[in-house]
């Protein structure tokens, strides 16, 4: 019994921290309805300020105020952020907003390495509150039981601000009904301002109170990120009871996973997330409304032609280039356009599915994964000839799609996607974890294709050929009766079923087909590389996905293929610089700020007044009105 109370009391300790990041991201969201993937860099920020604070201002006293301080400085960091990344795009696509976030982690990441190192720092000892407490004979740090009292407080007052003051009414006005608020004459840009500074605060509080426990390091920022995600999601988007409920029940069951069945701590939240958001689909305490704003990607773009003889031609050309590429360069550019064909492959799939039928998924790289470990362990264990598994690697991702989709599809949003990063963090700890069949950490190796594709330039072919036919057919199905039927589902779910399309059965169906898709890009790399490892179905994976979509226009059918092209080609160059991240951070904000609509959506409107130009020019040459 004494020990199960130390570990009680050490799990609602670890929630403290918790809960004041995902209470921040909850505001957050509830107000902007920005899904802020920055909010692990204000929490890592703020660890990083006040060990720089603690170590200038030392005592029992400035300890406090150091904590407070670093929540402040953090908080006016998010101010800038707010101002001059976010506000500009408020009225694109709410969730190419996401985009821009990353950008701001990537920035992030490259400055505190610039300012405090590479080096991982120690959080010093709170003053006064060292050592332990002997309850019932088990010890217990006298700073776990600090962060347990102090965490009602801050919950009370985030509860007061909320509910008895004047900025608090408007808070809640606009989480329920942003228009009407500034319909009523509310300044909604410095509302949303200082709703971010406040939940941007509450992180950097939240790295700072946790560094006599843990220190600060450079990957703090996506340790935490999916932790604060899965709270805000259980507890409900916008919930700060919700957030302190959902901190204290994964906070406590990681405890007790560790200590009696550590096997499940890799995915023991994940595995929590998904029963409550299947017994509750807008978690504990959350709304549907909330949530469904989320689901809208901008307004219905304008029908899409099929391509046009002119198009055609374009694309034969591009082809043929490619065709003749290896005859002409070098070993290298052949090597990479292999790898750039297969991400192009991946992210086609994705933008089919968000694209098309509006479903972000966070998880879309469990499938190609999938793909890949389905091609290998054929390969490796069963002894299958390379072709026989590379044509059913797309099958078992597929059916991987199938299952999945059947327990997601019936959420919408956030929500969904989170349901379906959480399976896909279950299908990265099966193959993580079971090590005599998949290699485990060590993945799986020489994975060759067969004889007739051994060289570099025969398989680059094969990928061509392949990569290429994949991307056609989806193209092929989106202007088929079904990628129509998968449009109407998306843009209004009420009239679509009216006129008799089963929608869930036309979502469930897209999300199928894009998880089989994934999977030939996945068994295309799986064969090109020679192994396969367990970061290929891990959750960073999906979101290179998401931001090439983004980035190349989710509003176009080729915005995928642009994207995925076009970030690869610039990573592959700034990566042979020391502060990359740095350098893509700053282009993937710019081209959101520049460019809301996307690489291929721009330079479509960029013709299109280029067109209108010379018309108008022509009228005014001839006269005609």
């Amino acid at each position: 019994m004494a020990l199960l109370i130390a570990q009680l009391l050490t799990g609602l300790a670890n929630a403290a921290a918790l809960f004041l990041v995902a209470s921040g991201l909850s505001l957050i969201f509830g107000v902007t309805r920005i899904v802020n993937f920055a909010h692990g860099s204000f929490y890592m920020l703020g660890a990083f300020i006040g060990y720089s604070l603690m170590q200038v201002l030392p005592g029992h006293f400035w300890f406090w105020a150091s904590v407070l301080l670093a929540g402040i400085a953090v908080g006016l960091i998010g101010v800038i952020v707010e101002i001059c990344v976010l506000r500009p795009v408020y009225k694109a696509p709410e969730l190419f907003q996401l985009v821009a976030t990353f950008g701001v982690i990537l920035v992030i990441q490259d400055l505190a390495l610039l300012v405090w190192g590479a080096e991982d720092v120690l959080g010093p000892r709170a003053p006064g509150l060292k050592g332990i407490i002997r309850i019932m004979g088990e010890p217990v740090p006298k700073y776990d039981l600090a962060l347990i009292a102090i965490t009602p407080f801050v919950l009370f007052g985030l509860w007061y601000l909320l509910t008895k003051t004047r900025i608090g009414i408007l808070v809640r006005a606009a989480t329920q009904d942003r228009e009407m608020v500034g319909a009523l004459g509310v300044n909604q840009a410095w509302l949303f301002t200082g709703v971010f500074f406040l939940g941007a605060a509450l992180a950097g509080l939240g790295g700072a109170i946790q560094l006599p426990k843990g220190g600060a390091d450079l990957m703090m920022d996506f340790n935490i990120l999916a932790a604060i995600f899965v709270v805000v999601v259980i507890g409900g988007m916008g919930s700060l009871p919700g957030a302190y409920v959902a901190a204290v029940l994964i906070s406590v069951l990681n405890v007790f996973g560790v200590s009696y069945l550590p096997q499940s701590t890799l995915v023991l939240m994940f595995v929590v997330m998904a029963v409550v958001l299947m017994i509750k689909p807008y978690g504990l305490f959350g709304r549907e409304e909330v949530a469904g704003e989320h689901g809208q990607v901008g307004e219905p773009e304008r029908p899409i032609k099929p391509a046009d003889a002119r198009g055609r031609m374009i694309v034969g050309c591009l082809i043929a280039a490619l065709a003749l590429l290896p005859m002409f360069d070098s070993t290298f550019l052949t090597i990479l356009i292999t790898d750039i064909l297969i991400f192009c492959l991946f992210a086609a799939s994705l933008h089919f599915l968000l694209g098309l039928g509006g479903l972000v998924s966070f998880g879309h790289a469990a499938f190609f994964g999938s793909g890949a470990y389905v091609a290998a362990l054929l390969v490796s264990h069963a002894g299958t000839p390379m072709e026989l598994a590379f044509l059913l690697a797309p099958l078992g991702a597929g059916m991987a799609a199938v299952i999945i989709g059947w327990m997601c599809i019936r959420l919408t949003g956030v929500y969904f996607a989170m349901l379906t990063m959480a399976f896909a963090q279950l299908l990265w700890s099966l193959v993580f974890q079971w090590g005599e069949f998949t290699g485990g950490d060590d993945g799986m190796v020489d994975i060759w294709p067969a004889e007739w594709l051994s060289t570099t330039n025969a398989y680059y072919y094969f990928t061509l050929v392949v990569g290429v036919g994949a991307i056609i057919l989806l193209r092929h199905v989106a202007h088929s009766p079904f990628g129509y039927a998968l449009r109407a589902s998306r843009d209004s779910e009420r009239q679509a079923e009216a006129t008799g399309i089963n929608t869930k059965h036309v979502r469930w169906a897209a999300f199928a087909f894009a998880g089989a898709m994934a999977g030939v890009a996945g068994g295309l790399f799986v064969f090109s590389k020679g192994s396969v490892f367990p970061t290929e179905l891990e959750i960073a994976k999906s979101f290179d996905g998401l931001i090439v979509v983004f980035l190349g226009g989710v509003k176009t059918l080729s915005g995928g293929v642009v994207g995925g092209a076009s970030l690869e080609l610039i990573k592959d160059f700034l990566t042979r610089f020391e502060f990359w991240r740095l350098s893509l951070g700053v282009l993937i904000i710019v081209v959101v700020i520049l460019a809301p609509e996307g690489i291929v959506g721009t330079v479509r409107k960029l013709a299109e007044h280029a067109g209108w130009m010379r018309s108008k020019n022509a009228r005014e040459v001839t006269g005609d009105e």
